[in-house]
């Protein structure tokens, strides 16, 4: 018997994708550290309504076929959050209001190619 004849046959994509991949991922810190943490959390600052912000608003646009909104462990600048970065760019953004600041990011960002300098991350 050949060694073909063995071969798994690979899984058949659900969503009929050709190739794996994005044009962006939004990796959204939703990390949680215990409470009373100096450094405080992600988290306990909004980062799962952000998180869920972020995919209502990219499926209302039917961008999620195109752009990956992901709920992330820590990306280290907990004292600012909660906070997203943009991938490929790499644009750091730091959510101080939930509809204005997810939402003009989606529209200006994500669809316009536009980086929303107001709520740039800035040390």
């Amino acid at each position: 018997m050949s060694d073909e004849a063995h071969e798994p046959k690979p899984p058949v994509d659900p969503k009929g994708r050709a190739a794996p991949g994005f044009e962006r991922h939004v990796f959204i810190c939703t990390n949680e550290r215990e409470a009373g943490n100096v450094r405080g959390c992600c988290l306990h600052r909004g980062g799962g309504a952000v998180r869920d912000r972020f995919k209502a608003g990219l499926a209302e646009r039917k961008l999620g076929g195109r752009i990956r909104p992901n709920a992330a462990g820590c990306l280290d600048f907990c004292e600012f959050g909660p906070v997203v970065v943009v991938y490929p760019e790499g644009v750091w953004y730091r959510i101080l209001d939930l509809e204005r600041d997810v939402d003009e990011i989606i529209e200006r960002h994500l669809v316009g190619g536009e980086v929303v300098e107001r709520c740039l991350l800035r040390m």
